[in-house]
């Protein structure tokens, strides 16, 4: 388990330190892979000692309120699609994606947001045209430093990024991002302007057992720990159940409209009515130009964050325009 130290790039004093799980290298691989530590839980960069009290925390508000949901809310955010092209592109093909996206008729009145790779994001910014907005797929958990391969929110800034994916299931399984690091991503993101996609979601395994709304219930206390109320207004949540990202599998659109309409009623009950009618909620998971129709029909689907079917630029263009028909 690596330890991080967070310096004060001022002062230069050492503000708070925290043992990571999955930040350790593989030597075999070189790669972030996800070390298994017993309950996948970090001390944050921003706590301090045992993280008990943190664990309490997060369990009350991840049990409170959660029953089957009975929510008759519906959400009132504009349909925000975003594609999340992952570690997929060369200069050539990104060229290409591109030039679809540009010929393109966007016709709905949505927002929609495109996650390159980092290295492309200025390609993306200089020729992409509107009303596609650049995004990136992820930043590191505090102010730049000796965190090599890392980018902060700060750089994103400072390249004019306005969007940032956070937390999504790779890199909870990938990278051991537990849910605590995703929280504080997510306060230092939205600290420096950036508005922030959440993901949250279940395994195939936490489904079958029938704990899906409780481990939503649970990712978005830890988001909701390190932040405030008025910072809810610049995150979009992502529902995508870990099952149905990449498989070809997909939640029908009542299983998506249930857990969503279970997500909007946490939020009415542990953050506030105001914050629980204006978040929008993405659905995500296999999410393409033949299904995205009857999913947007769905009261509590706002958007949509879209994997394989965004490097497809007429259909990424399809899904888009489904928000014509978001009740």
């Amino acid at each position: 388990m690596a330890t991080i130290r967070v310096t004060n790039s001022t002062s230069g004093k050492v503000s708070s330190s925290a043992r990571v799980p999955g930040y350790e290298a593989s030597r075999q691989t070189g790669v972030c892979l996800r070390q298994p530590p017993a309950h996948n839980v970090l001390r944050g960069a921003r706590l301090h000692g045992d993280t008990s009290a943190l664990r309490q925390q997060i369990s009350s508000k991840c049990t409170a309120g959660a029953t089957r949901s009975e929510t008759t809310m519906i959400g009132t955010g504009k349909f925000v699609v975003g594609g999340n092209w992952k570690c997929n592109g060369t200069t050539d093909s990104i060229t290409q994606l591109i030039t679809d996206l540009n010929a393109g008729s966007i016709t709905a009145d949505v927002e929609v947001v495109c996650a390159p790779p980092s290295v492309y994001i200025p390609k993306v910014q200089s020729e992409l045209g509107a009303p596609f907005e650049a995004c990136a797929q992820n930043c590191w958990i505090g102010e730049g430093g000796a965190y090599t391969g890392e980018i902060s929110a700060d750089m994103l800034v400072d390249l004019g990024v306005k969007y940032v994916i956070l937390g999504h299931s790779e890199r909870r399984q990938l990278c051991g991002e537990s849910d605590e690091v995703v929280g504080q991503k997510t306060h230092y993101a939205l600290e420096k302007g950036l508005k922030v996609i959440a993901c949250i979601g279940e395994t195939l395994e936490e489904r079958e057992a029938g704990n899906t709304l409780d481990v939503c219930y649970r990712q978005l206390a830890a988001i909701d720990h390190e932040i405030k109320i008025k910072d809810w207004a610049d995150v979009i949540i992502a529902y995508e159940p870990v099952w149905a990202i990449g498989t070809g599998k997909v939640a029908t659109p009542d299983q998506a409209q249930e857990v969503h309409a279970g997500i909007r009623s946490w939020l009415s009950k542990n953050v506030s009515p105001d914050v629980a009618l204006q978040t929008r909620i993405q659905y995500g998971g296999s999410v393409n130009a033949g299904n995205c129709e009857e999913l947007a029909k769905m009261e509590d689907i706002d958007g949509f964050l879209v994997g394989g079917a965004s490097l497809k630029g007429a259909d990424f263009v399809t899904i888009c325009n489904a928000a014509q028909y978001s009740s």
